[in-house]
């Protein structure tokens, strides 16, 4: 005992001596110190040498595995807490087995079956059609002449027992008929004045193997009335490059007692009819022949078909082609040699097909039938539809309209075709305008520095110019003259309204809009606007007129006159005082010029 004291003594000498000259101990608070000093105290009157639960070496010290809540008879035993898909360390996972590889732009056909959560959805086992398998209880209830509750488990021999009954064998029976089938048993030995009520009350866990083409081949466990799309989504789903969708095999003792159809499922709703036990395997086997459906189908996913299904009624029927679908393009490969076919929907359906075979379906009907647009002041319909040929005139009758509103002498179109020309001539420019700011060539160090922030403006411009999206405005009346254009799908007809008001806008102070007055020339508006900003570009002024024609005003000895012969300003129209480029900053005026005139007219930009 006084060797055991005098160990005490000089462990605790050595733990303080240590906490003084540890610099992470000297870091610590006073009141850790004095913990430490009890614990000695502690150690030193038990006469044990057991460890202290907080380390002298390092009082802040954390655990590194899971609190079994100081428990010292839990060491060493093996945690039955589910991980929760955590990987242990070292452990391979799903990303180091399989190599990454990119997403499937066509990907099977009923592979969403796996994307869900429903594994964690289950039921609890209890239905009729369960077959009741060793290891589950059942509750029995007997009154009358006799009385007698008890809860009893199935033997491996499939039986149970009932004192003074015997053995009564229910392994394989459906939930729903073990009370019927235990009361016919017990009513064999009390035949009179004996009431009986039977309930399967728990089943029992089977344990299944699930191998093939998985993502997690296993053993998994679950209950014998789960399904086979419960083992599958356990097992993590089927690969979808080499597993297949259509031949799934429940193998029991060495043969095949079922197998499943994922297209069953997924088109039907069928699967089979099985109760699973102990030692059961899913067996999902390689992939078949595949077809491919890329565009036009409500189904465009790849398709797993047998050697006798491979033709085009088969796909038609799984794919399902679009409304408007009209023709199916085919093209494979047969004998070696490349294959590719154009057929209608009634041809495509006769066609034999072969495995690695792409369908794409296509709408190639004409549209006979328009869709014709109105908007600006009108007071009918919005939407009209022509006969392919219509003419602009042709419908103009068709359009109710108020005359003391609207101008029908100023309409014009907006044309989806001639926006889409518009946005490429204006790409066009910028394009010219990156290559001339690019490639310049540079003659000092002072004039590269120039350069590089002349091409960020440059960059930053263009930017902005690439976000304008055209209008396809096309100018059909001229002087209360109509061109009697022929119409186009989804042509917008704009009949603006009657106003009294110039618009002015650019780079004037204050853009606004001015009651027409007849005898005001550009120069008047601009000045009601404020005048030109120093930015302005005072020589040439663009007036865009109510139909959408476009003219110029340009500055002749002080004063605004027009270039062309026609009228002076109109109500309705909008005058653009445009930016002026310097010339001394940058090198591109000619293209910078020309992209903003573009981008002006095409997208109406002082609306």
């Amino acid at each position: 005992m006084k060797i055991s004291k005098t160990h005490h003594f000089f462990a605790g000498l050595l733990l303080l001596c240590s906490c003084v000259t540890s610099p992470s101990i000297l870091a610590q608070t006073t009141e850790q110190l004095s913990q430490l000093r009890q614990q000695v105290s502690q150690s030193n009157n038990s006469g044990t040498t057991s460890t202290p639960n907080v380390s002298p070496l390092n009082v802040n010290s954390q655990r590194t595995l899971p609190d079994n809540g100081g428990d010292v008879n839990t060491m060493g035993q093996f945690s039955t807490q589910p991980r929760n898909g955590v990987s242990l360390p070292g452990e391979p996972t799903i990303n180091t087995v399989f190599p990454a590889q990119e997403p499937m732009q066509n990907p099977p056909f009923a592979a969403n079956l796996f994307i869900g959560g429903f594994e964690s959805e289950r039921t609890s086992g209890l239905n009729d059609n369960y077959m009741v398998a060793p290891g589950d209880k059942i509750s029995i209830w007997i009154w009358g002449a006799v009385n007698y509750s008890s809860v009893v488990t199935v033997d491996n021999q499939g039986n149970i027992f009932i004192p003074n009954i015997g053995p009564i064998r229910v392994a394989n029976t459906p939930a729903g008929t073990v009370n019927q089938t235990v009361t016919t048993k017990i009513r064999q030995v009390y035949t009179n004045d004996v009431n009986v009520y039977v309930n399967l009350l728990t089943t029992t866990p089977v344990s299944i193997y699930v191998s093939g083409p998985v993502l997690r081949p296993g053993q998994y466990a679950g209950l014998a009335s789960d399904s086979v799309l419960y083992y599958l989504k356990r097992a993590g789903g089927i690969d979808f490059r080499r597993g297949s969708f259509r031949q799934i095999d429940i193998v029991r003792n060495g043969k095949v007692v079922a197998s499943a159809d994922l297209y069953a499922f997924f088109r039907d709703g069928k699967l089979p009819n099985l109760s699973f036990k102990d030692g059961d395997t899913i067996l999902v086997n390689p992939i078949g022949n595949t077809i491919v459906v890329e565009t036009g189908a409500r189904n465009s996913f790849t398709f797993e078909f047998s050697n006798e299904e491979l033709n085009g009624e088969v796909v038609n029927y799984f794919a399902r082609p679009g409304e408007f679908a009209s023709h199916a393009s085919v093209a494979g490969v047969r004998n070696g040699k490349q294959f590719a076919r154009y057929l209608s929907i009634s041809e495509f359906s006769q066609l034999p097909l072969q495995a690695g075979d792409t369908v794409e379906y296509v709408a190639d009907n004409e549209p006979q039938i328009y869709r014709i647009n109105v908007a600006g002041a009108f007071a009918g319909a919005s939407q009209l539809m022509v006969d392919k040929g219509t003419r602009l005139l042709d419908i103009l009758d068709h359009i109710e309209v108020d005359t003391t509103l609207s101008d029908t002498q100023n309409i014009y179109l907006l044309r989806e075709s001639v926006a889409v020309k518009q946005k490429e001539i204006i790409e066009q420019g910028l394009e010219r305008l990156e290559r001339s700011m690019y490639t310049a060539p540079i003659s000092s160090t002072g004039e590269g520095a120039i350069r590089a922030q002349e091409a960020q403006l440059v960059a930053d411009f263009i930017a902005r110019a690439r976000q304008v999206e055209p209008q396809g405005r096309v100018v059909v009346s001229e002087n209360g003259d109509i061109a009697n254009i022929l119409l186009e799908p989804n042509d917008t007809i704009v009949i603006p309204e009657i106003t009294d008001l110039v618009h002015v806008g650019g780079e004037v102070m204050l853009p606004q809009s001015v009651v027409f007055n007849p005898d005001a020339t550009t120069e008047d508006y601009i000045a009601w606007a404020g005048g030109f900003t120093q930015r302005a570009e005072d020589e040439r002024i663009m007036v865009i007129r109510k139909n959408g024609n476009v003219a110029f005003s340009n500055l002749d000895d002080g004063m605004l006159s027009f270039s062309d012969n026609k009228p002076h300003l109109a109500p309705g129209d909008q005058i653009i005082v445009l930016p002026a480029i310097d010339t001394k900053v940058l090198q591109a005026v000619k293209d910078i010029t020309q992209v903003i005139y573009q981008i002006a007219i095409a997208a109406n930009v002082a609306t």
